[in-house]
């Protein structure tokens, strides 16, 4: 948790990519997604590492760093991975830790994997054309299978071990059978027309296969010919067999007989019966999507007994779970976000998160479970967005010059209620009527402002329920704002006041009923990017790409305050703490608080590595969420409550400690008095224990007691601590009387083993010997005085006569 000055925000949770977009070298396909057996745990490549993700939170328990990993294959305890440095990596996924890593003897990289049903023997294919299968328990390359044509991107050994048989597919569109007692290939089943995507054993002498030929293949493995080609009328990029216990009636299987899912193209699952060839099942598609088939292909399917779903994996990277018996959606995660516009909490008790990508599409993230909703309507990138005070409406606005305004029903499904037409150009920027959900205002690069009225219908829970298409809204106001482009609009907390700010370097003011001008804030030296309203007083803050951020006064329109810190132009800004601090993001990823009333930077929080465009704060304002360039959207949470009970609990506790502490040197209990000063990590008040035991009459036998009857941790801090003491002449006594018991009572081996003891020894040795030195000098002293003393007495003086005593 990091913390900033009341209040303050820990790094509480992010919302990363798990797998990144397929774009270069670097990046592996998203075919390559594993799921644990027990569909709790999923290995995702992203990058140059493989996320572990809880299924149920979609939290990411940890990652595996790698370099350019490629493909990857998992047993139950066991992850093996890939590189294009020809490097293969064993891992305990669980620990995680790297268990072995070898040379993949290949020549080139590793396409695929996999293990056999033992999980003993791993067969490799790579892109020189060679199969290779090793031996995981005694870690040695058994077969060197070679006759392949190009890159061998299909692996999978046959179900029953007794066979010992591998069957592969490479770029001669042929599927090979190898014999692993010979190591010859045995039999090629010849029939596709492109690459073979999947093969699944329906028992053991029946074979599926799909191909990017858009037909499914049902094989004979005694005959070694096909019995039935099963044409799909799309590239399949997967085919999964369902299997024969359970109730599937629901997907048209009305008897029995083999019955498969594929998964490609057209971006649905249909259900085949492979006695008739006919395809008994399609799943629904929404309407929004029936027009963009691209945005929807399917690159992975694979059936996970375990939770008896469907798990997909779409060209967007997006990973959906389905129920295998319904094929209804039971869970979706984003694998990817590209770069991130906007961000805002919704939901009644901001629950959800509603995201703006670079993209069509709207992402309602749940933040419990990380279920992802993707919401179709908009048909190019969505600039802006806004949520009404309740939590359930916001409104969106895209480059297609439209508006459109979204309701969140019961279930927490979201669905598109309204939509307005009018600009000329994009639309940038939106805000909504904070009292009610009454209005909607808007500006765009046409350099106008609307302000949309919402009919009642739709702030209505049971009207807006009936609405089966959007509404038409319609604007009420239009007026022409500034000179530039418009990039931000703001609504007052009363709902009487709007304010814009523009890249003409000036922010206005203006009336919600007539949007008249009232006013406008002159003195930022380069366009403003932000306008936020107070939730307390009269003041408007601005932001702008001088690095600036500036309060204004509503009643005279004079600058009241500037903020000066940001290196780069500051992107957003919103008022926390109640309307007593500012937090500000920057195109340099860099968040900033502010304190209004000492106008000082008291906190800089690093969570980003580029342009932060999207910050907004929870009703409850304890919780900040941001979004940026790179991708990630980050939770923050206020711990500043937490930290000061923490601190004063352990103050508390301190005071406590003392008081016990005085009270055993006062009953002469030594030992737990050490004991407890040891543990309160303070020199001086060990210092003080070890002098209040030397001043006993037999203080050095019993600081010698007390000091061996420690425990070796309590012996390692006391060792550091007359390190310190030693450093001074009025304490080396009490440092040196304990160094000796240390050497005296304990082994050379035994010291050695202490934490810290090699630059123990290097302080203490300067130090001592220049006491030593004092001490040499004081003796040689004493004794010279001694010399002197016994060299300059007196002569014994007679006593004098009597009489001379006598005058």
């Amino acid at each position: 948790m990091q913390r900033r000055s009341c209040p303050g925000p820990g790094l509480c949770r992010t919302f990363g990519n798990v797998t990144p977009p397929g774009s270069n070298v670097a990046v592996p396909d998203p075919f390559f997604l594993q799921i644990s057996q027990d569909g709790k745990f999923m290995f995702c490549p992203c990058g140059s590492k493989v996320n572990v993700i809880d299924v149920e939170t979609g939290a990411l328990l940890h990652s595996l760093q790698q370099l350019l990993e490629l493909p990857l294959s998992l047993c139950p305890q066991v992850l093996v991975t890939g590189s294009r440095a020809l490097l293969l990596r064993r891992w305990h996924w669980r620990e995680p830790r790297c268990e072995r890593s070898w040379r993949a003897v290949h020549t080139a990289p590793v396409a695929t994997m996999a293990f056999d049903p033992t999980a003993t023997l791993l067969a490799t294919g790579g892109c020189d054309s060679t199969i290779k299968i090793w031996d995981m328990v005694k870690h040695y390359c058994t077969h060197n299978l070679k006759g392949s044509s190009g890159v061998v991107h299909l692996v999978e050994f046959h179900p029953d071990v007794s066979r010992l048989q591998l069957f592969s597919s490479s770029m001669d569109y042929k599927i090979r059978i190898w014999d692993l007692s010979s190591s010859k290939c045995v039999a090629l089943l010849d029939g596709h027309f492109s690459a073979v995507t999947s093969l699944a054993f329906a028992d053991g002498n029946t074979l599926l296969s799909s191909g990017r030929d858009k037909i499914c293949m049902v094989w004979d493995l005694d005959t070694r010919q096909s019995k039935r080609t099963v044409p799909v009328y799309e590239t399949v990029e997967a085919a999964v067999l369902l299997p024969e216990e359970g109730d599937f009636s629901q997907l048209g299987v009305k008897k029995k007989g083999l019955h498969f899912v594929t998964a490609g193209s057209k971006g649905i699952l249909r259900v085949w019966e492979v006695a008739t060839a006919a395809c008994v099942h399609t799943q629904p598609v929404p309407f929004a999507l029936q027009e963009e088939p691209s945005e929807r292909s399917l690159s992975q399917c694979r059936f996970v007994p375990a939770r008896n779903e469907l798990l997909t994996v779409s060209m967007e990277h997006n990973i959906i779970f389905y129920d295998a018996q319904t094929l209804q959606l039971r869970k979706q995660l984003a694998g990817y976000n590209e770069e991130v516009l906007d961000v805002k909490f919704l939901g009644p008790g901001d629950s959800h998160i509603v995201v703006a990508t670079n993209s069509p599409q709207l992402k309602v993230f749940e933040l419990a479970t990380s279920h992802c909703q993707i919401l179709y309507g908009h048909t190019e990138t969505i600039l802006a967005l806004d949520v009404f005070r309740k939590g359930l409406m916001f409104v969106t606005c895209a480059k297609d010059r439209s508006v459109r305004l979204w309701r969140m029903g019961r279930a927490g499904r979201v669905s598109c209620v309204g939509l307005g037409l009018g600009h000329a150009h994009g639309v940038g920027a939106v805000s909504c009527s904070r009292l009610k959900e009454s209005f909607v205002v808007t500006s765009s690069q046409d350099c106008t402002i609307k302000i949309w009225n919402i009919p009642e219908s739709l702030t209505s829970k049971a009207k807006a329920a009936l609405i089966s298409s959007p509404e038409p809204l319609h604007a009420r106001v239009t007026e022409r704002g500034h000179n530039k482009d418009i990039n931000s609009v703001a609504v007052s907390p009363n709902d009487k006041l709007l304010a814009t700010g523009s890249q003409d370097r000036l922010a206005k003011l203006w009336s919600c009923s007539d949007c008249s001008l009232l006013g406008v804030f002159s003195g930022h030296k380069r366009g403003i990017w932000c306008v936020q309203f107070s939730p307390v007083d009269q003041v408007l803050a601005t932001s702008s790409a001088d690095g600036t951020l500036k309060l204004w006064g509503l009643r005279d329109f004079s600058c009241l305050k500037t903020f000066e810190g940001h290196d780069a132009s500051v992107l957003k800004i919103i008022f926390v703490s109640r309307g007593a601090q500012l937090l500000s993001s920057g195109s340099d990823g860099l968040l900033k608080l502010w304190t209004i009333k000492t106008n000082e930077c008291v906190k800089t929080l690093d969570g980003h590595e580029d342009k932060i465009w999207g910050l907004h704060s929870n009703k409850k304002d304890d919780m900040v969420v941001t979004a940026s360039s790179d991708s990630c959207i980050t939770l923050w949470q206020d711990v500043t409550e937490i930290e000061e009970k923490e601190a004063q609990a352990k103050q508390e506790e301190q005071i406590m400690k003392e008081q016990e502490l005085s009270n055993l040197l006062h009953e002469k209990r030594y030992l737990k008095a050490l004991g407890l000063a040891i543990s309160l990590d303070r020199p001086h008040t060990v210092l003080t224990v070890v002098k209040a035991i030397l001043k006993e009459p037999e203080g050095r036998r019993q600081l010698e007691e007390n000091i061996v009857r420690l425990r070796k941790d309590q012996k390692e801090a006391v060792l550091g601590f007359l390190v310190t003491w030693n450093t001074n002449s009025r304490n080396c006594h009490e440092a040196q009387a304990v160094l000796e018991t240390l050497l005296k009572h304990e082994a050379p081996d035994s010291l050695l083993q202490f934490s810290g003891i090699k630059s123990a020894v290097e302080s203490l040795l300067p130090y001592t010997e220049r006491h030593f030195q004092r001490l040499s000098r004081l003796l040689q002293a004493s004794t010279f005085i001694e010399f002197m003393w016994q060299n300059m007495r007196l002569a014994d003086v007679a006593h004098p006569p009597a009489w001379q005593l006598d005058f």
